[in-house]
């Protein structure tokens, strides 16, 4: 009986990795690999055992650092890594990429790492950048290749001497253009302009600049506008959303496994974050055919052609938000209908799922070979 190469991937959210990656599963399952997975959370166990992968659960605190938590997730790897025996590793998010990675390297397992992003660690100064760095030296020191979402996060990586044996960028993790299919451009029979925002709301991701833009733009234009915002929301920001709402300038939507209908809806979708790796929201619904609003930071200018597919504005600045929004106000549904087909063309050609899946499979092949 011949023997499959199996492959181990370490990822910290289910609903992170099916969402975005599970074509990328797929594909190492078409090509006869067992796939192996090690999450903290059960959210979408179900459709990733459906692809034919087997779920092992490996608890994971996401957020800070924490010594005695993070030592007891690399012995977590180390025993996995003993117990499944993988030809190869993947990684993903800065805990399983530092201490899935530096097992790895311990037990001379070769592994692929992706930086998603680079999160508000490298926005730290002094000893708490210096620890993170030593961290991800240490953990990408034997990585096999470093996958790339975005050429700064890349360059950034140079610059502080954290390298692995290879590089690779790739766009991101693409998106699913069968999934999220283009949708026509709605007449505005009830003449009101919808933005939507989706993603945690939190300081990174600008909700300070969204709430004042929110507002400013309700002030100027009242009911000819709505601003939804969508998805889970940090304690800090509780009060703030219980005022827009009763001002009437915020609407808020809790998470939702399927955001399809809701870009459906939209006339523009808003990204005003600090830092992303690739946002998957933006080539979300570009692929649905909706013009996106974002900051013109690396991870979302490379999704939005400026003025044609969109509208890049100043990151951390909120009355440069407010400008984007009232910009797009006084276009013509035409006008903003040609902006969503140019997004959904900009997709097609730059961004299929497939492509990004296949170039993991080609590194992976390439390795084990």
């Amino acid at each position: 009986m011949i023997s499959l190469s199996k492959i181990l991937v370490l990822a910290n959210s289910s609903s992170g990795l099916y969402d975005f990656r599970g074509e990328v599963l797929k594909k190492f399952i078409d090509n006869a690999y067992e796939v192996v997975v090690s999450l903290p959370d059960d959210t979408k166990v179900p459709e990733i055992e459906k692809l034919g992968c087997r779920v092992v659960n490996t608890y994971i605190n996401r957020r800070g650092v924490n010594p005695r938590e993070d030592h007891k997730l690399f012995m977590a790897y180390k025993k996995l890594l003993k117990l499944e025996r993988p030809d190869l590793v993947l990684t993903y998010t800065i805990k399983p990429n530092v201490y899935g990675g530096y097992a790895c390297g311990r037990l001379k397992i070769p592994y692929i790492s992706t930086i998603t992003g680079l999160g508000s660690a490298f926005e730290w100064n002094g000893l708490k950048k210096k620890l993170i760095v030593m961290m991800y030296k240490a953990g990408l020191k034997r990585c096999s290749c470093v996958f790339f979402q975005n050429k700064e996060n890349m360059h950034i990586f140079e610059e502080l001497g954290i390298k692995g044996k290879d590089t690779q960028l790739v766009n991101g993790s693409g998106v699913n253009l069968n999934k999220h299919v283009f949708e026509a451009y709605k007449d505005q029979e009830d003449n009101i302009t919808k933005f939507l925002y989706i993603g945690r709301i939190m300081k990174e991701k600008g909700s300070d600049e969204l709430l004042y833009a929110a507002k400013k733009l309700h002030d100027k234009y009242g009911d000819r506008v709505s601003v939804t915002a969508l998805g889970y929301s940090e304690e800090d920001y509780e009060d703030k959303l219980k005022e827009a709402q009763n001002g009437g300038y915020l609407e808020v939507i809790p998470f939702q496994k399927d955001v399809h209908p809701y870009i459906k809806e939209a006339d523009a979708i808003l990204m005003p974050s600090y830092h992303e790796g690739m946002s998957n929201v933006i080539l979300e619904a570009s692929s649905t055919g909706r013009p996106v609003l974002a900051s013109d930071i690396s991870g979302c200018r490379e999704g939005v052609d400026d003025g044609i597919s969109g509208y890049l504005f100043k990151a951390q600045d909120g009355e440069a938000l407010f400008a984007a929004m009232d910009k797009f106000m006084n276009l013509s549904v035409k006008d903003r209908a040609d902006m969503g087909r140019a997004a959904r063309v900009k997709m097609e050609k730059e961004f299929d799922r497939e492509k990004v899946a296949d170039a993991y499979l080609a590194k992976i092949k390439s390795i084990l070979r």
